[in-house]
């Protein structure tokens, strides 16, 4: 499928008349008026169209949308979906925009595509598991500004016999365009698992008619981070410590969850300043957001807070972080933290803003800690902190019977990913680079392809005849728990009624300028939304959904 044509048959018999009648009008007016005959609109490859300099469509034969960065793992991708051609298999789309100004953007579309392909193909791996997944990409265009073109793409591939689309992943970006996607989506009766999105409007609420019927989500909301952050931190202010927000109010879904959830966690210490606002121009513009932080930050020197929590996008948050570091007030050290977005930030810093995070001594004077959806440190560093702890209380080493599955699971998985990672570089696949696991990106991606097709083995194991409807993937969300409990690299997948992970942990990482020239992501803990670890088989307990 070099593109896609809007199919004729999705027209009822009376629209084919009157799309007939209105052609001939057409054409009958461009004779007498002199006006040109319907004109092909302008394309970057057949079935995709060009709109404003953007390739706007759907490719799964290895098109790279004019991102070079993309184009071997686009490749790869296409090659795999010639490899399982003629086995019995279904369509997912991967919906995310694929081009970028920014080579820092570009190189997460590939992190992103990378974890795609990895997923795919681990979930084609079983020998005899079908159906297989043919993997197609979906560019919506920058800031999912044409994701009403593409959606009605997908739509007419779910309706396919021959596309089978059964599932759309991807949605990187929290935004007003990518619920509207999610929402035309699901209400069409079409499976969407989203692995990156933390906004929580893009989300159903547990117990309640669902907004998004047919939604799964693999990484926790903004609302559960925050209450993973509080639960890992011991909730700051019964350190005394003193807290203040600093937020965007420009309109963008994401920041302001993000603000919401954390106005919503519990301060026990002193109260700390007001709110303290700032505008951006866009999510990847800076505008005069430099010269705001410059008063903030005063502000914030003039204050007692010492703890900055901040509701806003991946620049931003640079910028910010840079200008508190280069205050007046150099003696005093602050903790600035934020959510899921900040994951890119360490792609994004040069070795001019490392040394400017570093004292003197070396050691951070702002210290940005962030709710990771995963870190490729997490399952080693928490086993081997458990196993001390047992050992301490035990005297003797745990057997394997005894040592925590929610640590035990994503730990196999990790390494089996990493195993795959080798095994695709020693048959000279090129990915365009080696994944770089540590922004989390790839995991996630790679858990949701995994987590997909989980759900079409399960319920194909109902019928190995037929290929499974769009019915029986959305009915499948809510049963992957328990025993059919998802082993994922970045936790243990258990959905609930609403197709919500239960309880799934954050990676409470930090930056870590250190003593070099380049900083380091610092794996410091796990941050649990319910407070605590899931239950054993990670079993959703009574009332949760």
């Amino acid at each position: 499928m070099p593109g896609w044509i809007p199919r004729w048959n999705r027209l009822p018999r009376w629209g084919k008349i009157l799309y007939a009648v209105a052609g001939v009008a057409v054409f009958v007016a461009a004779g007498v008026y002199g006006v040109p005959a319907l004109q092909k609109p302008d394309t970057c490859r057949d079935g995709i169209e060009k709109v404003g300099g953007e390739c706007i469509g759907v490719d799964g034969t290895g098109y790279d949308f004019g991102t070079p960065e993309i184009s071997a793992v686009a490749e790869a991708i296409s090659a795999e979906n010639k490899r399982i051609a003629n086995q019995p298999h279904v369509t997912v789309a991967m919906m995310l925009p694929l081009q970028s100004d920014m080579a820092a953007l570009r190189r997460q579309m590939r992190s992103d595509l990378q974890g795609a392909y990895l997923g795919q193909r681990q979930a084609n791996s079983g020998e005899g598991q079908v159906p297989k997944i043919r993997l197609v990409l979906a560019n919506p265009g920058l800031n999912y500004g044409h994701q009403d073109k593409v959606v009605g793409t997908l739509l007419d591939m779910a309706e396919s016999d021959e596309d089978k689309l059964r599932a759309v992943t991807g949605f990187n970006l929290t935004l007003d365009a990518t619920e509207e996607a999610v929402r035309r989506l699901t209400a069409n009766g079409v499976p969407v698992l989203a692995s990156r999105i933390s906004g929580d409007g893009i989300a159903n609420v547990d117990g309640q008619k669902q907004r998004f019927p047919g939604l799964a989500r693999i990484i926790p909301t903004n609302g559960n981070a925050a209450q993973a952050l509080a639960n890992f931190n011991g909730e700051r202010g019964k350190r005394n410590a003193r807290t203040v927000l600093v937020h965007d109010t420009r309109p963008d879904a994401y920041d302001e969850s993000l603000a919401r959830a954390f106005r919503g966690i519990k301060e026990t210490g002193p109260a700390g300043p007001a709110d303290m606002p700032y505008e951006s121009p866009g999510i990847s513009e800076a505008g005069s957001t430099g010269s705001q932080f410059e008063q903030i930050a005063n502000n914030i020197c003039g204050s007692a807070a010492d703890t900055v929590y901040f509701a806003g996008r991946t620049l931003h948050l640079r910028i910010f972080a840079l200008t508190l570091a280069k205050q007046t007030c150099a003696d005093r050290h602050f903790t600035l933290v934020s959510g899921s977005d900040a994951a890119s930030l360490r792609q994004t810093m040069s070795e001019k803003d490392w040394a400017q995070l570093r004292g003197e001594d070396g050691g951070a004077k702002v210290t940005v800690q962030y709710a990771a959806p995963a870190h490729p440190a997490a399952w080693d560093t928490e086993l081997a902190a458990w196993t001390k702890r047992w050992k301490a209380a035990h005297h003797r080493e745990p057997t394997a019977a005894e040592l925590p599955q929610y640590l035990t699971e994503p730990k196999a998985a990790l390494n089996a990913l990493k195993d795959l990672i080798k095994s695709t570089s020693a048959a000279g696949t090129d990915l365009g680079s080696t994944p770089d696991l540590e922004d989390s990106r790839t995991m996630l991606v790679h858990d949701g392809l995994v987590t997909i097709g989980t759900a079409l083995h399960e319920v194909q194991g109902n019928d190995a005849g037929q290929s499974p409807s769009l019915a029986d993937v959305r009915q499948e969300w809510s049963k992957l728990q328990s025993v059919h409990r998802v082993r994922g690299t970045s936790g243990l997948i258990c959905l609930t009624s609403g197709g919500n992970p239960y309880d799934k942990p954050v990676a409470v990482v930090e930056l870590n300028p250190g003593q070099g020239v380049r900083g380091t992501l610092k794996f410091v803990g796990l941050g649990w939304p319910a407070g605590k670890e899931q239950p054993k088989n990670c079993v959703i307990p009574s009332g949760t959904s």
